[in-house]
């Protein structure tokens, strides 16, 4: 599947202090230098990924691989825009990861990141995205204005010990290739229905997972589950590289309790053949198969999260109206007709609302009023990962009283939210 042929391009290049240059790719060159510099940082088994990333996933460019490098060619730090599509309710966000992060250790501390993001920003807006996010080390991307707001990994942890001896049906798995594409976006679809914010996954998307697995990061086997007659009535997904050293369920579809059953005593015995401490399931808690271990004593290891950057709140909240108005439509606040101010103390973003539709949305105003927040405090709130109490308990400076706060926990209620990996 790779294209060798990439196309050369103009690409970026600014030069920076002490003879180091900031670029973008610009030939197949320069690919391969950043996956062999990758594999020296993250391991080698990010220099398939690179490749893969490069010449096969779906809306990737040149320009979406930043980098620097010295006077000798030598890339000494880099990072990558990774398009993906996030759909928020009814809403489809147009979304930028910022991947692959490092900097060689003798280049550190030299503002090489800071200066890339920059870049990586400037990307962004030429792609339209509104936001992104990143998976990264705690506490560091807080400086470029990146806040935690959705789960990411940990989950459950089961040794296989916890499961019952009740009966069940036969269930058969196999392998998925590329010809399973249909049924597995079917399966992978139904089960985003549980969840207000979700990845979306188109059929390139698919095709990248299943056709080039090896190109990918975690480098993902998808089982299909198969009944006593042999019909697929579900999928999981089992990456290679993940977080921790158990044998990782990253995806399931909405199986039935006895499959769910099946399928946790399948991947104990995979455990067991490959050596590996038990079964951990990174899935969202709307997953019967989530359900069923957390039921049966799993350990809940609980959960980091994706740390999210909004390029421009005003724009972001246009962007959701349908789902603001949607939700102010089914609560006691319906028809409502005010403006609504969100302060953060340096700024502040009003929104305007006519008989319960979202007329204006504007950036200005007071930067104190009814709601106050702390800079970015707001981004949790807006992608549903806690409440307004649970905010206020940990920010005293969290100031949102009255009927305010009701309005508020309406607009931005806490909902159900998962990233499934895209690459």
């Amino acid at each position: 599947m790779r294209n060798n042929m990439m196309p050369e391009t103009s690409g970026f290049a600014r030069p920076l202090e002490d003879g180091l240059t900031l670029r973008t790719a610009r030939t197949a060159d320069d690919i391969e230098r950043l996956a062999q510099f990758n594999g020296l940082i993250h391991g080698p088994e990010l220099i398939p990924a690179v490749f893969g990333l490069a010449n096969d996933y779906p809306g990737m460019t040149n320009d979406d691989w930043i980098f620097v490098e010295n006077e000798e060619g030598e890339i000494v730090s880099s990072l990558c825009l990774v398009p993906w599509t996030l759909r928020y309710g009814s809403v489809d966000l147009a979304v930028a990861e910022m991947g692959l992060v490092g900097t060689l250790e003798r280049y550190r501390r030299r503002g090489l990141v800071r200066v890339q993001v920059d870049l990586f920003k400037e990307r962004m807006a030429a792609r339209g995205a509104l936001l992104s996010f990143i998976q990264g080390i705690p506490f560091y991307y807080r400086q470029f204005g990146y806040e935690y707001a959705l789960p990411l990994e940990g989950g459950l942890r089961m040794t296989g010990r916890e499961l019952p001896d009740w009966e069940t049906p036969a269930f058969a798995f196999r392998r998925a290739t590329v010809d399973d594409l249909p049924v597995l976006r079917q399966f992978f679809e139904e089960a985003a229905q549980t969840l207000a914010i979700h990845t979306v996954r188109d059929d390139a998307h698919w095709r990248f997972l299943l056709e080039t697995p090896q190109s990918t990061t975690f480098v993902p086997e998808y089982w299909l589950v198969l009944d006593v007659e042999g019909w697929v009535v579900g999928y999981f997904m089992l990456p290679k590289y993940h977080f921790y050293n158990e044998l990782s369920i990253n995806e399931a579809s909405l199986l039935s309790y006895d499959a769910a059953l099946a399928v946790l005593r399948h991947c104990r015995t995979l455990a067991v053949e490959r050596k590996l401490p038990g079964v951990r399931l990174n899935l969202p808690p709307s997953n019967p198969v989530w359900q069923l271990a957390h039921a049966v004593g799993a350990h809940d290891m609980g959960v980091y999260a994706w740390q999210i950057h909004v390029a421009d709140f005003a724009a972001l909240l246009r962007m959701i109206a349908p789902v603001l108005e949607e939700r102010i439509a089914a609560s006691p606040f319906a028809g409502l007709t005010r403006t609504v101010k969100l302060a953060f103390y340096r700024d502040a973003v009003e929104l305007s609302f006519a008989r319960g539709q979202l007329v204006d949305v504007r950036n200005g105003g007071s930067a104190q009023g009814p709601i106050n927040l702390p800079p970015l405090k707001i981004i949790p709130l807006i992608f549903g990962h806690t409440t307004v109490e649970d905010l206020r308990a940990a920010n005293p400076d969290v100031n949102v009283g009255g009927v305010w706060r009701l309005l508020l926990e309406t607009l931005l209620p806490k909902t159900a939210g998962f990233i499934h990996g895209g690459y």
